[in-house]
């Protein structure tokens, strides 16, 4: 849609926006891909990659939003921001390290927020052309089809992404991939936490950990699993949209032997589409 499209003052037209300013900045990212900016990138810290698409995408989104709701705050990755009661939470790249080395696995993620509760979900990757959304209480979609959590119910059969951060010693993610093994779990890792929580929600994994994640990688994610049936960590509660925190996202069945193996407590409540936990 045209940067100028006009969009109501609500949920709607922020829906409309979310879906429009993604698929935008997802075209702008894969130009960069394509066209080889991704292998001119600098370090922000240890395994902490930055490109020139980054921070591009970062202002076409920041840019468009301000544009549309200019009271709305924008908390981005790159740049920073506001936390205000409205606002939004954006990586404009995630899985920077992929992006970089030409590997066809990253996203855009895009989550806001109303008064501290998640409403939007929309992640995108671009190479694919698979856009998830959720808006809460209305489910979770790829491209449009409804899709859902994982019904595995056995370890053994079970397919569990872990991530990583410099923020936590390698000792604790050694112990908690040596739990996950012990219970007979299949452990990898992608380097995108965000496309991650995405294919927790579709069924494609069934349940991504990580010891400590930034809110921009994840706000976007744990909602769209939820909408999608499966559990989540009450990130807001035992962490922060400033600070991060720890993640579980699970398919239901498994949930509550993840949270065991990598001590991440399960929210109360299940996803929003869930009534129950799976037996």
């Amino acid at each position: 849609m045209p940067a100028g499209r006009a969009y109501s003052d609500d949920i709607d037209g922020r829906e409309a926006l979310c879906r429009d300013v993604i698929l935008s900045a997802g075209a702008l990212a894969l130009e960069g891909f394509q066209h080889g900016s991704a292998a001119a990138f600098s370090m922000k810290g240890p395994q902490d990659f930055l490109t020139e698409t980054d921070a591009a995408s970062e202002a076409h989104i920041r840019d468009r939003i301000k544009a549309a709701f200019p009271k709305d705050g924008f908390f981005g990755e790159e740049s920073g921001g506001q936390i205000l009661d409205n606002v939004w939470v954006v990586d404009p790249i995630d899985g920077t390290a992929n992006f970089a080395r030409g590997i066809p696995h990253f996203c855009i993620s895009i989550g806001y927020l109303e008064n501290g509760v998640p409403q939007l979900a929309a992640i995108y990757n671009p190479p694919l052309d698979e856009l998830y959304f959720a808006r809460a209480g209305q489910g979770a979609t790829c491209n449009g089809r409804p899709i859902s959590a994982a019904r595995t119910s056995r370890f053994d059969a079970a397919s569990i992404e872990l991530g990583w951060s410099t923020r936590i010693p390698n000792e604790a993610y050694v112990d908690a991939m040596r739990n996950l093994l012990a219970k007979g779990a299949n452990v990898r890792r992608s380097g995108s936490g965000a496309m991650a929580l995405a294919y927790v929600a579709d069924g494609r994994s069934d349940a991504y950990v990580e010891l400590h994640m930034n809110s921009w990688d994840c706000i976007a994610g744990l909602l769209l699993v939820a909408e999608a049936g499966g559990r989540v960590c009450p990130f807001l509660e035992i962490g922060s949209l400033q600070e991060g925190g720890a993640v579980l996202a699970s398919a239901p069945a498994i949930a509550g032997g993840v949270s065991e193996a990598v001590r991440i407590p399960l929210a109360e409540q299940p996803g929003a589409r869930a009534s129950t936990e799976a037996a």
